[in-house]
């Protein structure tokens, strides 16, 4: 193993953080109208009547849960999903970007993959902080992520949102969120905060400065700090700021850049672009670790059985959901960080190709 020295510099993209500075620590909804808007969304151009005989009902029910008068279980209404040709399995692959293994021992539209979903979902986060970001009750999420009992839609949407921040990522893979009047503006405003981390990836690091204690305790906005804070020139400090402007993710609160809403950015969405993102920032550390700055970078080269291969890959997935994690909870911000992990076979075997460890 070879590992030398240079500086961590930019936090990941895909990992904000909430803090004093944002104006919402995460994304708010009416969860009961996302959920009736949901169910519409599904049932596109059929009666609401048609729609409650697909799903097996003698009643009218799709007209209750569109009014807000009952709503569906989410494993019922990933059911109703799958009536209309959604593929929910891949769709959750989707959602993940690679598909969850558990999905191999679970259906999804069931109460136990639903509570499997959700305990995937929640990582290390106890229940006592999903019953704090949810406003539920603490003995209805524990059976619910036990699958002892089943979330209504609305309570489902905002323990996704609670443990994820990416609930409309979560929507997106089932219905067009265009068409869910209460959230297609957030969604605009996520589709363009990942086109900004696409056009101009500096502008995220620059996202991340204004996190940090320092610049809270600052009276003003001081020109020119971001860059010698993170090494970058003025004119591309400036160019981030009136982008990230531009997408609604900061504002001027009292003279200094306050940032909005928190939410994870999953720049895979377009994967194309998101490869040349990643080679940007690989770039970004290669540059750094030649200039000799701290930090660390190391590589091991190594052979080992398929089995052991996949057992590598799921350490790798841990540690990053465990980095999350910290992230999250770490207080006061003082640096912005850059972390780039490369796992990859070298040799052009049988498995090459699967998929398997991309994030």
């Amino acid at each position: 193993m070879d590992a030398s020295r240079a500086p961590v510099l930019i936090r990941t993209i895909d990992l904000p953080k909430c803090n004093a500075m944002c104006e919402n620590p995460c994304m708010k909804f009416n969860w009961a109208l996302v959920s009736a808007e949901f169910v519409k969304a599904l049932r596109g151009k059929r009666t609401q009547a048609a729609f409650s005989r697909r799903l097996g009902y003698r009643t009218n029910v799709v007209h209750t849960w569109e009014t807000g008068r009952g709503f569906p279980t989410a494993a019922r209404a990933l059911y109703a999903a799958s009536r209309v040709g959604v593929d929910v399995t891949e769709a959750i692959s989707r959602f993940y970007r690679t598909r969850p293994l558990w999905l191999d021992g679970v259906k999804p539209t069931s109460r136990e993959g639903i509570a499997t979903l959700l305990s995937d979902l929640k990582g290390r986060t106890t229940i006592l902080e999903l019953t704090r970001a949810t406003s539920s009750n603490r003995f209805a999420v524990s059976r619910w992520l036990k699958g002892e009992a089943e979330p209504r839609l609305p309570d489902f949407f905002h323990l996704v949102e609670a443990t994820s921040l990416r609930v409309l990522d979560f929507i997106s893979v089932f219905v067009d969120p265009e068409q869910m009047p209460s959230i297609s503006k957030a969604w605009r405003e996520l589709e363009l905060a990942r086109r900004a981390a696409y056009d101009l990836p500096w502008s995220q690091a620059v996202l991340r400065c204004l996190e940090l204690s320092d610049y809270r305790t600052m009276s003003k906005h001081r020109e020119g700090w971001i860059a010698d804070r993170i090494g970058i020139s003025l004119a591309e400090e400036r160019r981030c700021l009136e982008l990230l402007a531009q997408t609604g993710q900061i504002k001027k609160k009292r003279k200094l850049w306050a940032i909005g809403e928190t939410r994870t950015l999953d720049t895979r969405r377009d994967l194309a672009a998101a490869r040349q993102v990643k080679k940007w920032w690989m770039q970004v550390a290669s540059n750094r670790m030649k200039e000799g700055a701290e930090g660390i970078f190391s590589y091991n080269v190594f052979a080992l059985s398929a089995a052991d291969l996949e057992r590598v890959y799921a350490l790798y997935h841990a540690y990053f959901q465990q980095v999350r994690t910290l992230i999250a909870e770490s207080e006061p911000s003082e640096r912005v960080v850059l972390a780039n992990i490369q796992l990859l076979p070298l040799d052009r075997g049988e498995f090459q190709g699967l998929g398997i460890g991309q994030a």
